[in-house]
């Protein structure tokens, strides 16, 4: 599976192509999904374009994008640095499990964040499924011990090393760390690691994902012109 992550944290300055309103987060997953892709994770934006928990906006871009690509999964964040209290996560969580067409199918919830067992219970709870996220091979050792929660979709093992030399030596680790999971993992990098640890991942037939989220250039160095440009250089590598 090839998954594409539409804005991540980005300022809505940090290209010209970032997609940040609901409409045009919508807009690129539709033109993601005519390339054949089937999931979307994206951070929804409030009034001010920061990223919120809030489930009013939370649905009316998953709404949106729903409307767009009707069979598309969607998944969402909730991220500690968007809110660090986890009692407050895990009630715009429970909140979600209500939004109707609004509902996200999946949502992110990483490993070292404080409450994130509790998080991934209150999806579970309503029905929405989990990617854990896993940074680090400490956090990997974390997920074996604990074990993986009823509910996860699958396990973002995520390199957030950005130099191109070492970038795939520290996914390795993170993959050694995980061992045999339940669920499939999902393996990706960021920034100038990103193209890398994706060839990599393909090579390796390990579901990965690319977007604005991850990185804003080509394999080149050139910058992107979309979402769907980035999608279509992955899988090109891919064939």
């Amino acid at each position: 599976m090839l998954q594409a992550v539409l804005n991540g944290s980005r300022p809505a300055d940090a290209h010209p192509a970032l997609p940040v309103l609901a409409r045009h987060l919508a807009r690129d997953a539709r033109d993601v999904a005519q390339l054949g892709i089937t999931s979307v994770h994206v951070h929804p934006r409030g009034p001010d374009q920061q990223e919120t928990l809030d489930p009013i906006y939370v649905g009316d871009t998953v709404a949106a994008i729903r409307a767009q690509v009707p069979g598309m999964e969607i998944g969402v964040t909730t991220g500690r640095w968007i809110q660090p209290d986890p009692l407050k996560r895990i009630e715009a969580v429970l909140a979600w499990g209500h939004l109707g067409v609004g509902k996200p199918d999946v949502c992110s919830v990483n490993v070292h964040e404080k409450g994130w067992v509790d998080v991934c219970a209150a999806a579970a709870s309503v029905g929405i499924g989990v990617e854990l996220g896993v940074w680090t091979s400490g956090d990997a050792v974390t997920l074996r011990t604990t074990g993986v929660p009823r509910g996860t979709t699958r396990v973002l093992a995520e390199s957030t090393v950005s130099d191109p030399e070492t970038a795939v030596a520290e996914a390795v680790r993170i993959l050694r760390a995980l061992g045999t999971l339940p669920v499939p993992i999902l393996l990706h990098g960021e920034e100038d690691g990103a193209w890398p640890v994706l060839e990599y991942a393909m090579r390796m037939g390990i579901d990965t994902r690319i977007g604005f989220e991850d990185v804003l250039v080509t394999p080149r160095g050139w910058l992107a012109t979309g979402n769907d440009h980035l999608a279509e250089l992955a899988l090109e590598i891919r064939v």
